[in-house]
């Protein structure tokens, strides 16, 4: 594992980033990944980061700046308690940190969803009214006519 590499564990229903400085340390927006309630961004051994779970590196291709600078401005937040789920979680730190922009591909995921819904629904509801009708004959066959149906019991 590299210095400022931007780790991620897979959690129950998202994913928790963090950015590797070294000596088996991450910093990470802990936020909600421990309990129910916040906390700010702070260094966490590997172990502690993981919580039980496997840690993967994400490559992130537009990182602008060099392993030094990262873990330089991943440090300057350190102690920082200013958490919010929709606009300063734990991705977007290390987006700031690795690229400058914060930014989360899990929140933008979340607020199009109800879009992608319904987008889908519109679509459906279209092909169904442009579909055209099926005739249904409700005449029963000449066989049917002549043999009334029967119902066998013991």
């Amino acid at each position: 594992m590299t210095i400022g590499a931007h780790l991620v564990t897979r959690r129950f229903g998202y994913t928790h980033h963090g950015i590797y400085v070294g000596d088996g340390k991450v910093l990470h927006y802990a936020g909600w990944s421990r309990s129910l309630r916040r906390a700010p961004v702070q260094e966490a051994s590997l172990r502690e980061f993981a919580d039980g779970h496997e840690i993967r590196v994400e490559r992130m291709p537009d990182t602008r700046y060099s392993r030094d600078e990262v873990i330089r401005r991943a440090y300057s937040r350190l102690g920082e308690d200013c958490y919010r789920v929709t606009t300063n979680n734990c991705e977007h730190f290390c987006a700031w940190c690795l690229c400058g922009e914060s930014r989360s591909d899990q929140i933008d995921a979340l607020i199009a969803l109800p879009h992608r819904c319904l987008h889908t629904l519109v679509n459906t509801l279209t092909q169904f009214v442009r579909a055209k009708p099926i005739r249904v004959s409700t005449d029963r066959p000449a066989y049917w006519r002549s043999h009334p149906l029967r119902v066998y019991t013991k």
